[in-house]
């Protein structure tokens, strides 16, 4: 399974996505986003581990939670922001 970060703009989002996709079944973990992700002040993420982030991105938009946006981690560590 990857490693992705999916970006809000308040814990109250990210609270509401985590909420969302454990409903769904998908595992994610809610954190602090670290502030060179993060362009706009504090914000908070989610982690997911999937083999399938389009699956994730569907759960979420259909339950119309905002976020910001999502990054790949890949092999050697590095995150990559991904268009959605």
């Amino acid at each position: 399974m990857k490693h992705y970060y999916i970006t809000f703009r308040s814990v109250t989002f990210a609270q509401r996505g985590e909420r969302v996709l454990n409903r769904a079944g998908i595992h994610c973990t809610l954190l602090r986003t670290p502030k060179w992700m993060e362009d706009q002040g504090c914000g908070y993420s989610l982690r997911v581990w999937t083999n399938d982030i389009a699956a994730v991105m569907v759960v979420l938009r259909g339950e119309k939670v905002l976020l910001r946006k999502v990054y790949s981690q890949n092999t050697d560590g590095t995150l990559e922001e991904m268009a959605i």
